[in-house]
């Protein structure tokens, strides 16, 4: 699994640089004209693409911080696009969109590698605080998808929290708890870099790819306080 982005650019102020892959123009033409003015300027569009198969390389032509991509495109479609651009440059944050509120398609999406998942019907305004949560390591999908996602969750058993340490079980409820990076870092007295491995660390020990599906599972066997009422699920890997 990919390491953490750690860059913390939204706290910084400094400007976000995205891309949408989306086969919609007049979405994407609303984005890259609205973006800007409703985040102050610090999120600006630097390239769009309709071609599920040309993210990965808009993005890495671009240096983008965030992608936003739409899942309901043609084929290669928008979930492998996802993939692609998590393998292409591991440190870009993925937001998903998707026309319909679908627990499969949240899941594909957080599978493969999407920091957040959001209702294509949100307005463009909606979509900054997102774009800006993701950079500082936040999963971020609606509420209602959340209870849901929680209550499909199949039962974990298995006793996974016995065979982990039980500093790995600390760190579980901290990402369970939605605790940021930094401040898993501060609570742990070790750097950001530290602590992004030990939640990369900690995710393939779950078998889980994000910190949404780690925050989830950790619900089942009644670790950490319960997170499915909040709107981010905490931190993504």
């Amino acid at each position: 699994m990919a390491e953490i982005d750690g860059t913390l650019a939204a706290e910084r102020g400094a400007p976000v640089d995205v891309v949408v892959v989306d086969d919609h123009p007049l979405f994407t033409r609303g984005l890259t004209l609205l973006l800007p003015g409703l985040s102050g300027g610090r999120v600006r569009v630097v390239g769009t693409t309709d071609d599920a198969s040309a993210a990965a390389a808009l993005v890495r032509r671009h240096h983008a911080d965030v992608a936003i991509v739409d899942l309901h495109m043609p084929p290669p479609g928008g979930t492998r696009a996802v993939a692609a651009i998590r393998r292409a440059d591991p440190m870009v944050r993925v937001v998903a969109l998707s026309g319909l509120a679908e627990a499969d398609a949240a899941i594909e999406a957080l599978r493969a590698g999407a920091a957040a998942f959001l209702p294509k019907t949100a307005d463009p305004e909606h979509l900054v605080q997102p774009l800006l949560a993701v950079l500082d390591g936040w999963s971020v999908v609606p509420e209602a998808l959340l209870r849901q996602l929680l209550a499909d969750a199949a039962p974990a058993g298995d006793g996974i929290a016995e065979r982990l340490t039980a500093d790995e079980r600390r760190l579980w409820r901290l990402v369970a708890d939605g605790t940021s990076t930094v401040d898993i870092a501060t609570t742990l007295h070790v750097s950001e870099r530290t602590t992004k491995r030990l939640v990369a660390h900690l995710l393939r020990r779950l078998d889980v790819t994000t910190r949404v599906e780690a925050a989830a599972l950790a619900g089942r066997v009644g670790l950490g306080r319960d997170s499915a009422g909040r709107q981010a699920g905490g931190p993504a890997g």
